[in-house]
């Protein structure tokens, strides 16, 4: 989640600020001058004049009937207008205090197709529970976690890669990765949105072999054909299988040729690799959803614009601070006030323009959504809700410190989410 804000000014001062914003209402006074009103019953009864002509009662009229039934559809239509915005904004807590909440878990017989997933050496239900998210096994991040509390539930879980299905329960999912026959051998699967330390520690857990062969793997970037200084970003995200006997330095030049074809793929030229890989990882890093990605695309091209009176050139994403402290996998959302100032060339809340490389490794969509973004006016963006990863686009700053403080109560609402 970022929130790129005006030239760099500390998250607290921001944060104040959304909350002042957030809290300020416009109010303005209406004053009607009109004559007596006659009420519902009236407009509803019919006229008793006569005919002229004939000298009968009239036929009865509903004239003021309705009217009266059109006031009424225009105060219910009101009324609908205000629930409508009442239950965008506050849905979570409409459902929270009705009891509407919607199940943090798939229903039983949903599971379907193959969904992989890998555990590390050492890793907690609470990441495991996300990671189950995220391959799109469990319906929410909290799912398999709370599942576990909730059961009394203290599962060992052993390093690896994990065959399992898409939209499974909490109970099913920790029944599949519980079962070896799941596990696949000679296979290492490297997630998006991860950095070279990273990479190559999955790579040595699943592979069985020693991290020093990996990093010495991965030392010189120019033995796979890499002009950088670090093979940052090159190392493409997939689920890759070997043969017996393959060595670090394969596997390495496996990536990093897997990384050229997706580079290939999007028409990008040669010239421009290092620097798409740069604006994809940092889409990887701060988009959810699909449609996102092309629009966090959007964002960084308008807020590099030098001449932009909002930004001045400052893409001001949190990924980039918290990838130049050493933040980048910490497990949350925000960057610390150490890190939003540290002194260092990832960082873009202290310098104009891209950072100085990649800091994480991009996908497929991430490079297309570097190449083609959306068109948009957007200059901000933030997550605010952690949970569904709904994260809203103004072009507005006022605009955007009222989402903040939007998500400001989110995560004070739900502490641990990651936040």
């Amino acid at each position: 989640m970022s929130d790129p804000s005006l030239p760099p000014t500390s998250r607290r001062e921001a944060r104040q600020a959304a909350v002042r914003t957030g809290a300020a209402a416009t109010e303005q006074d209406v004053v009607s001058a009109a004559p007596a009103t006659p009420t519902l019953d009236d407009l509803f009864t019919p006229s008793a004049e006569q005919d002229p002509y004939t000298g009968k009662p009239k036929k009865k009229r509903r004239v003021g009937g309705w009217i009266a039934l059109g006031i009424i559809v225009l105060l219910l239509g009101g009324a609908v207008g205000v629930g409508v915005w009442a239950w965008n904004a506050y849905e979570d807590q409409i459902r929270a205090v009705l009891g509407w909440e919607e199940p943090k878990d798939f229903e039983p017989g949903l599971a379907h197709g193959e969904a992989l997933v890998t555990i590390a050496e050492g890793e907690v239900p609470h990441t495991i529970s996300e990671r189950l998210f995220e391959a799109g096994v469990t319906k929410t991040g909290s799912a398999f976690y709370d599942m576990l509390i909730e059961t009394q539930q203290n599962p060992t879980f052993y390093p690896g890669v994990y065959r399992l299905q898409l939209q499974m329960t909490s109970a099913a999912a920790l029944e599949a990765l519980q079962n070896p026959e799941n596990k696949l051998e000679n296979s290492a699967l490297v997630r998006e949105g991860l950095t070279v330390a990273a990479t190559i520690g999955i790579l040595s857990e699943s592979m069985d072999m020693p991290l020093e062969d990996f990093q010495a793997a991965v030392s010189t970037p120019a033995d796979y054909g890499v002009t950088a200084d670090t093979l940052e970003g090159w190392l493409f995200p997939a689920m890759y299988t070997f043969d017996p006997g393959v060595t670090a330095q394969d596997i390495i030049r496996t990536m990093v040729d897997r990384a050229v074809q997706s580079l290939d793929a999007a028409v990008v030229p040669v010239d421009r690799r290092e620097e798409i890989l740069t604006i994809a990882s940092i889409i990887q890093r701060e988009a959810r959803f699909a449609e996102d990605f092309y629009k966090v695309s959007r964002v960084i091209q308008n807020r590099l614009d030098p001449n932009n009176s909002e930004t001045f050139g400052y893409l001001q994403m949190d990924s980039t601070a918290q990838f130049g402290f050493g933040q980048l996998h910490d497990g949350s959302a925000s960057t610390s006030e150490e890190a939003q100032y540290d002194d260092n060339p990832w960082n873009t809340y202290v310098y104009t323009g891209l950072p100085l490389g990649p800091i994480a490794n991009p996908g497929d969509l991430a490079i297309d959504a570097a190449m083609h973004p959306a068109d948009g006016p957007w200059l901000y963006f933030v997550t605010v809700n952690m949970d569904t990863g709904e994260t809203v686009f103004t072009n507005r700053y006022a605009e955007h410190l009222r989402y903040v403080a939007q998500m400001q109560q989110w995560c004070a609402d739900n502490p641990d989410s990651g936040c």
